[in-house]
């Protein structure tokens, strides 16, 4: 009998209720709720997570001791499971060697597509090189008009001094009758004048034949005999013509040099063969910036423009540039802007072996000194220290004036010249890499080739066309395939994930994905789409956590889980189709579908100070010499389709900008030409949704602050007092007042041999991480371990005669997270969770009003309700003078702004244009904005 259904029953995994549930098999199903409702718990950590444990175990005991080991989920049981591949959120390889390209598998055939049709170029003269056998060089030199006279030479000395007279002795034993030197044609006996000084080409003239049919045994005698006198290359003087050379290796038979086999090893740069030696591949290199040497030029050398050498108060230091200064006749208190470059490039990098006189002379005038050398320079000073150095602390000071840079060599292409110059209609591998997904599909769809090249490549061409194809579906066309896998966004990595699954063709499989949607614009939004359409219909089974509206309404199954988030969700809300979450009461879900609950469009948009934030020519990356004008005091969006810009813009322009003014950081913010505006802005702050920690022991109570305070009230408390206790003592992190048993963790691990580890509670605290004495202290009747576990909700009733800590607990509650408990791990929190924990923390601090919040897509993994929550908390950042810049697809954000930014018009190099500003309002008209377009709608 055919499975038709997953039946799923009392799952219980983290805050799930004992969920009973039955999907149905081969069909598109989304998971939808609240954030921290449980979406994840069920379709990762019981289904996925039960189908691989499954899997695993139907290994041998032997395979499995080299493979993670899976704990069995919370789940009583669960039936007619397939086969589970997760594709989540997770972010990519952090391998600088990782790209687009090799991730896709892309760049492997490319590889093995220009070892097998590429044409080699000398890397000196760009000659076109080729390897040919001598029946081939016979069939082209018969090719010529008859009668046409030739002469087959015999290349043995070419561009060398000397006067090669052992040469011309040596061809003469051989019984060769002639020699051509220089061009000039001469008897062998003859006494030929040869300048010692000057370089020349000897060629030995091995035959003179007229072309015709018969000729060809005795020309290919003669051309093997060349071959055999000049190791593999033969010219071909042709009268009245343009000499042919050949030769039988991969060598340019001008410039001598000689190119490896063509195999695809060669195009790697995760291959000696093929790799720059002086980046072994990689691309860049880490050089000293003369810009973090000399960060700000208007300082004079004395005032401490250098900042490795700092103010120069030390003699030594003073006496090697004042004899510097005296002997190019320059002043130690001129701006460094002033000088002139050639002395800025002389104390950078030295005198290159110029001898200058120094004087020493010590305070005391005890000692004086003069000696001769050369100036070393600071840059060439610091490169020294770095190599000799064995200190770690002085390597990692030294190492902050050294930026990444492209590798001088490749010029950041990353392979060896002779791999560069073998190209394809003119364009070599990486020239292809460097190029977007797009332009590929086109390059390689009009790509001609002629009909032996065509017969090779055809396979690895339509394999290559397939991988692009399916990324441009699932909206990438944008990326190019040289691109790092570690700059992607957890979203690009995804649906890179999910191209290479549709490229596999599997049927039958689970496929779980986590919001798909994230980082797309509405525009590619459809694309994406029917790709998760052409999955189910392979036969598969999709299920999909997601908030997207169109997602969730193209689903043929819908799960809603809630009602709230946190202990007040993991309940079962709806179930079926879309009509069915409508008509369900219960479902909040439900709610916003049917626009019975919704976002409402502000009554009217913010002005702002009258103050703005301008960046001008913005040129990094694929911005196109960009002025945009950000107005302080508002909430302003940057939208665009994926690719237009918009990170680059905000992330690696205006950020590091601000970062670099502001708080003097070492950075190096994109391209632009200023920015004007600074003055009006105090602190910047980026919110991302990155973990609040990376351990059990980080929790929402110690990030915003709110712990120091609620120890110190216990530290006050009567019995405290009386044992001397301070507010160290209620600290789980150090020792004295935690369970040294488990060190303040709570649970113990217990290690497994074929079974996973299991972490199980502390069996002297039972799980409350504090010492018996400590929880002896008691404030309210509650000890720091009850404190700890209870909900931000209930400890805000609690602490509500305190100030300090009710400031603190209040903006945790009123950005929505009252159901998560105050010792509750970071490590479980969502993403969505743990950057309103974030905006909790900035909202209670005082603000000064001149701080610049900058947000990259604040409602990944939000739920309708939960951007309404968001939306409040943003405005009430704004209300207090501050300005809110947000990078968003989402609708409901975009339509409440004050302020739209919007790039494009498409991605990669079609984008990094301003195509509209103004209002939501002002942007619908522009009939150019594909923003505007679906802004439209949302607004009506």
């Amino acid at each position: 009998m055919v499975q038709t259904k997953i039946i799923i029953k009392g799952a219980r995994e983290h805050n799930l209720k004992n969920i009973n549930l039955e999907i149905p098999r081969n069909k598109l199903i989304v998971i939808t709720g609240l954030s921290g409702s449980g979406k994840s718990s069920l379709a990762f950590d019981t289904i996925y997570a039960e189908g691989q444990r499954r899997y695993i175990e139907s290994l041998s005991s032997y395979a499995r001791q080299f493979m993670e080991r899976m704990k069995k989920p919370n789940v009583d049981y669960i039936e007619g499971l397939s086969p589970a591949i997760s594709i989540d959120q997770r972010k990519a390889s952090k391998n600088p060697r990782s790209t687009v390209g090799t991730v896709t598998e892309i760049y492997d055939y490319l590889r093995l597509l220009f070892a097998r049709v590429g044409v080699p170029h000398c890397p000196q003269c760009g000659r076109r090189v080729s390897k040919q056998t001598v029946e081939q060089m016979v069939d082209q030199i018969l090719n010529l008009s008859p009668d046409t006279k030739i002469q087959v030479l015999a290349p043995i000395i070419r561009f060398k001094k000397g006067e090669h007279k052992q040469i011309l002795e040596d061809i003469q034993k051989k019984g060769f009758v002639r020699v051509r030197v220089d061009g000039n044609t001469f008897e062998i006996e003859e006494d030929i004048k040869i300048d010692r000084y000057k370089n020349h080409n000897i060629e030995v003239v091995v035959d003179r034949l007229i072309v015709n049919s018969e000729i060809k045994t005795r020309l290919a005698g003669s051309i093997e005999t060349a071959l055999s006198l000049s190791e593999g290359i033969v010219v071909i003087d042709i009268e009245g013509g343009k000499e042919k050379m050949f030769s039988e290796h991969f060598s340019c038979p001008k410039c001598g040099i000689n190119l490896p086999e063509i195999a695809p090893r060669i195009f790697s740069f995760n291959n000696p063969y093929g790799a720059c030696p002086a980046c072994s591949g990689l691309g860049f290199k880490m050089e000293f910036d003369p810009e973090l040497i000399v960060p700000d030029k208007n300082k004079s050398i004395m005032q401490g423009a250098l900042v490795p050498w700092g103010e120069v108060k030390g003699k030594y230091l003073y006496h090697l540039l004042k004899g510097l200064a005296d002997f190019y006749g320059f002043s130690l208190n001129t701006p460094f802007v002033k000088l002139k470059p050639e002395f800025q490039e002389i104390i950078l990098y030295g005198s290159r072996g110029t001898k200058i006189p120094f004087e020493y002379q010590n305070d005391e005038q005890s000692t004086y000194w003069t000696h001769e050398n050369s100036f070393e320079g600071v840059i060439n000073n610091l490169k020294r220290r770095y190599r000799e150095t064995k200190s770690e602390y002085i390597r990692t000071e030294i190492q902050k004036f050294m930026n990444i840079g492209p590798c001088p060599s490749c010029e950041g292409k990353r392979l060896r010249p002779e791999s560069l110059n073998v190209t394809i209609e003119g364009f070599s591998i990486a020239d292809i890499a460097e190029k977007s997904i797009k332009w590929n599909y086109n390059f390689f769809d009009k790509l001609k080739l002629n009909e032996r090249r065509k017969v090779i490549a055809g396979q690895i061409l339509k394999e290559i066309k397939n991988r692009l194809s399916f990324l441009t579906n699932v909206g990438l066309d944008y990326l190019t395939l040289s691109r790092s896998s570690s700059t992607l966004a957890g979203g690009e990595n995804q649906r890179i994930r999910l191209a290479t699954q549709i490229g596999s063709s599997l049927t039958g499989v689970l496929y779980i994905l986590d919001e798909p949607s994230i980082g797309l614009h509405q525009k590619d939004n459809c694309k994406l789409l029917q790709t998760l359409i052409k999955l189910r219909d392979l036969g598969n089974t999709v299920i999909i956590i997601e908030h997207d509206e169109a997602t969730i309404r193209i689903a043929d199954y819908i799960v809603d889980l809630g009602p709230g988030a946190g202990i007040h969700g993991g309940y079962l809300v709806a179930k079926g189709n879309i009509k069915d979450i409508i008509n369900n009461k219960k479902s909040i879900t439900g709610k916003y579908l049917s626009h019975l609950s919704k976002i409402n469009i502000p009554f009217k948009r913010r002005k702002g100070n009258s103050k703005y934030l301008e960046i001008y020519g913005a040129r990094q990356f694929n911005l196109k010499n960009i002025d945009v004008s950000i107005p302080l005091g508002t909430l302003t969006c940057i939208t665009g389709v994926s690719g237009s810009g918009k990170s680059t813009l905000v992330e690696e322009t205006l950020y590091k900008a601000l970062i670099k003014k502001i708080y003097k950081s070492r950075v190096h913010p994109g391209a632009y030409d200023k920015i004007k505006g600074i003055e009006n802005i105090d602190k910047v702050i980026i919110i991302d949704q990155s973990p609040i920690g990376r351990t059990s022991r980080s929790n929402s109570a110690t990030y915003t602050g709110a712990f120091t305070p609620i120890r110190e009230i216990f530290s006050r408390t009567k019995e405290a007092k009386i044992r001397g206790y301070r507010a160290g003592r209620f600290s789980f992190n150090v020792k004295g007042g935690r369970c040294e048993a488990c060190q303040g963790g709570g649970i113990v691990k217990i290690e497994m041999y074929f079974l996973p580890d299991v972490y199980i509670p502390c069996e002297v605290c039972k799980g409350q991480r504090f010492n018996r004495e400590t929880l002896d202290v008691k404030y309210k009747s509650k000890n720091i371990a009850q404190v700890l576990d209870m909900t931000v909700e209930e400890a805000l009733e609690f602490f509500g005669a305190i100030p300090k800590i009710k400031r603190k607990l209040e903006t945790l509650y009123d950005v929505g997270l009252g159901y998560i408990k105050l010792g509750q791990s970071a490590t479980t929190l969502s993403g969505g969770e743990a950057q309103r924990v974030k905006l909790a923390k900035e909202l209670s601090t005082k603000s000064t009003g001149r701080t610049i919040y900058l947000l990259d897509e604040p409602t990944t993994g939000l739920h309708f309700d939960d951007v309404k929550k968001l939306l409040n908390v943003l405005d009430r950042l704004v209300n207090i003078g501050n300005t809110v810049l947000v990078i968003e697809h989402n609708l409901e954000v975009v339509k409440s702004a004050d302020h739209i930014i919007d790039l494009g018009p498409g991605g990669g190099e079609e984008g990094g244009r301003v195509v509209a500003e103004g209002t939501p309002e002002e942007i619908t008209h522009n009939q150019n904005s594909f923003t505007g377009e679906f802004l439209k709608k949302a607004l009506n």
